[in-house]
């Protein structure tokens, strides 16, 4: 009989969608999946049964005429293969699903999801939704005279504008001025910096009431060979918040004015972020709102400016993409479009291993590694591996088999960070790589070697391929070694930029601290170097700037650069210069040619929720969660993260040296290994559940490896403070 008090599953997924109705299944054995709810603790699913079926009647009737599974004793709730009767192609199916908890009590089913197929096949597609229209009012209309309207839509978005006017003639114009930049109080910006998009568009209106939509003409700048065109359901867009209305008839319905917003769906409801820190909830509000603007395109793409896809802005954009909404498919298409179309910074080749990681560990499913494995192998650019297992382009070891291997066609270069101090004629302070010194062994290149063999060794575990995962593990330690052994220098214990240079700047020490290269015991000059430097690296570098400091236990330091209010910072791109999406760079200053619509800025985005509250997998698809919180001198702070398991929920609140209050609700099906700070004292006390306990002690932590899922309350503090 069915518990009415078991809540039953939601958050129903085919193919990772949430909403597979949008699109077609070409799949032929799609994939499901589902939120299991318990209202207990420690509670994980016991088993399952799903229904497909080929009708409504059928489904509501609880037949699965396509598969019923039956009971199937099992905990996996996620990436379940369909196995039931051939599917057809053009045409719907209807699924639910119910549980088992470990007591026998089983959920009623859940509601019934929709999907469709298209042409059907045995080969695997990632499938994507179709871009999605959706209106937005304006914030502030102003009349400036009789025939000239401003508005204000009070962010920027990529789309265009639709309003409704009645002219008394055929043939009069209407200038639409579309801008990103104010230029006053009223009034659109029409000579912007850099690549700040401004577009005059004329409209000829016919007699009568008539609706009109603005067409914006293709920009040659981001529809050349590698760009990622508009569909044209959806039209050509630009990015625009102001808009001025000039010539028009004092007939135009002023309520009629929308700005007409492309975007992939996203759902607003799915995270959230505050804290007692007001400016960094602003950050958090405008990166979480730069991943959902800048998804226009269907793909990660590098803003406005080009659209075109590289690898570095799709790996941060996608680790934004996680942590705002719960959705996977973006990522996963992003990535292996990229596999198929390489750019050519060394590094950007090297950040597809990290994206294919991110993407399992996410979504906690394998055919994308199994399909793209031989390609992975290739991105680590193994093949140009010195005897003492370091890489360099620069050495006569890119050969045309190489270039084959990662299907790239032209000059592979070394790029540390962008702009580079002598691009676009900036010399001085203006690049952004910190006076790096290229030489042909590059460190922050074997940095990253490293990191992508180290990966490869668990993608290797992962596919079963034990003599693979065996030599990437000997090689990573070869790397390790020889970085440690040949760049860096004796007496500063610092790393310098290459073979060869005695120059140490930022980027050559943040990158290995990042990525577990420098040993515990050199650790400390390394970052009290890397402090010193502040934040003297673009917003790309800032992303691993701000894994290196957390990942050191700098979390004050770091959130004193998340929530500055200097020239390189997010406050300054809201406050000062206005725009409401991350920029390409900190300013123009920085980067002459610079776009107000790059999610390559966005770090903060991921950085707050897998750092600044500590939220992150431990286990693929979160079967197993790690919240290690580091919140600086922050009062209390509060996350809502998405996960395909389900939201995981984090409070806290402290007073630094004296008490530290968690409170965590983890999904049911999953479990957690919790890290709380000794505080530092004497007399520490930790609680759990408001009851006194033990726990491992680890250097500053005390660490909780199996916390069940539901609500639990984690308290330490010292004899004075503890409640």
């Amino acid at each position: 009989m069915i518990n009415r008090m078991c809540p039953p599953p939601s958050g129903l997924i085919c193919e990772l969608l949430a909403f597979p109705d949008r699109t077609l299944i070409r799949n032929a054995s799609p994939t499901f999946g589902w939120i299991f709810n318990s209202c207990e603790k420690d509670c994980c699913q016991e088993a399952y049964q799903v229904l497909v079926s080929s009708n409504l009647e059928n489904i509501n009737a609880d037949r699965g005429d396509l598969w019923d599974t039956g009971r199937v004793a099992s905990g996996n709730s996620i990436n379940i293969r369909y196995e039931g009767e051939a599917l057809q192609s053009d045409s719907s199916c209807f699924w639910k699903v119910r549980t088992w908890d470990p007591k026998g009590c089983v959920s009623p089913y859940s509601e019934v999801q929709t999907f469709k197929t298209g042409q059907l096949t045995k080969e695997h597609y990632t499938e994507r939704y179709p871009l999605q229209k959706r209106e937005v009012l304006p914030s502030r209309v102003v009349r400036k005279s009789s025939d000239c309207y401003f508005v204000d839509f009070g962010r920027a978005a990529f789309g265009t504008l639709r309003f409704e006017a009645k002219s008394p003639e055929d043939g009069l114009e209407v200038e639409i001025h579309l801008g990103e930049a104010s230029d006053g109080e009223n009034s659109v910006d029409r000579t912007p910096i850099g690549s700040v998009r401004y577009r005059k568009i004329g409209l000829v209106l016919r007699k009568g009431r008539h609706e009109y939509e603005a067409r914006i003409p293709p920009d040659e700048r981001n529809t050349r060979p590698g760009a990622i065109r508009m569909p044209e359901e959806t039209g050509e867009v630009l990015p625009f918040r102001y808009c001025e209305l000039v010539g028009c008839p004092v007939e135009t319905a002023i309520s009629s004015i929308r700005q007409i917003v492309v975007t992939h769906p996203f759902d607003d409801s799915a995270s959230d972020f505050c804290c007692s820190d007001p400016i960094l909830n602003d950050v958090w509000d405008f990166c979480k709102y730069s991943i959902k603007a800048t998804s226009f395109c269907g793909v990660y793409v590098d803003g406005d400016r080009e659209r075109i896809p590289y690898e570095a802005d799709a790996y941060i954009n996608q680790l934004g993409h996680y942590c705002v909404d719960r959705e996977f498919t973006m990522a996963r298409s992003s990535h292996e479009y990229l596999i198929q179309h390489p750019t050519w910074p060394t590094e950007w080749i090297l950040h597809s291993v990290p994206m294919a990681w991110a993407d399992y560990m996410h979504a906690g499913e394998k055919s994308s590694l199994e399909r793209y494995y031989r390609d992975l192998q290739a991105k680590t650019l193994s093949a140009l591996a010195r005897e003492d297992g370091l890489i360099s382009v620069h050495t006569g070891r890119v050969t045309e088999d190489l270039l084959a291997s990662i299907h790239f066609k032209g000059e592979l270069r070394d790029i540390v960070d962008w702009p580079q101090g002598d691009v676009l004629g900036l010399t001085g302070g203006y690049g952004e790589t910190d006076g790096y010194e290229f030489v042909p062994v590059n460190t922050v290149v074997n940095a990253f070697h490293y990191r992508n063999l180290v990966l490869m060794e668990r993608i290797a575990l992962v596919l079963g391929k034990k003599e693979d995962a065996i030599q990437y593990a000997d090689r990573a330690q070869r790397v390790k070694t020889t970085i440690n052994e040949k760049l860096v220098d004796s007496r500063s214990g610092l790393y310098v930029d290459g073979e060869g240079t005695g120059h140490s700047s930022l980027h050559a020490n943040m990158f290995p601290l990042a990525f577990g290269v420098v040993p515990e015991e050199k650790a400390g000059a390394v970052v009290d170097f890397v402090k010193g430097r502040g934040m003297a690296c673009s917003v790309y570098g800032a992303q691993y700037l701000l894994e290196a400091l957390f990942e050191s236990g700098e979390d004050e330091y770091a959130i004193s650069l998340l929530d500055s209010t200097g020239e390189r910072s997010w406050a300054h791109m809201i406050y000062d210069l206005g725009s409401t999406i991350t920029l390409e760079a900190w300013d123009a200053k920085y980067k002459p040619n610079l776009d107000w619509n790059h999610a390559w800025g966005a770090a903060p985005a991921n950085i707050i929720p897998r750092y600044l509250l500590g939220v992150q997998p431990l286990e693929p698809g979160f079967g197993k969660i790690r919240i290690k919180p580091q919140p600086g001198n922050l009062e209390w702070a509060s996350l809502d993260l998405p996960t395909i398991r389900g939201t995981i929920h984090v409070d806290l609140n402290q007073k630094r040296g004296a008490f530290f209050r968690l409170s965590v609700n983890i999904p049911a099906n999953t479990t957690a290994e919790v890290w709380l700070p000794r505080l530092g004292t004497q007399g520490t006390f930790l609680a759990i559940d408001g009851t006194k306990t033990d726990a491992r002690a680890e250097g500053a932590w005390f660490i909780l490896p199996n916390v069940g899922s539901g609500g639990h309350n984690f308290e330490v503090c010292d004899r004075d403070s503890c409640g």
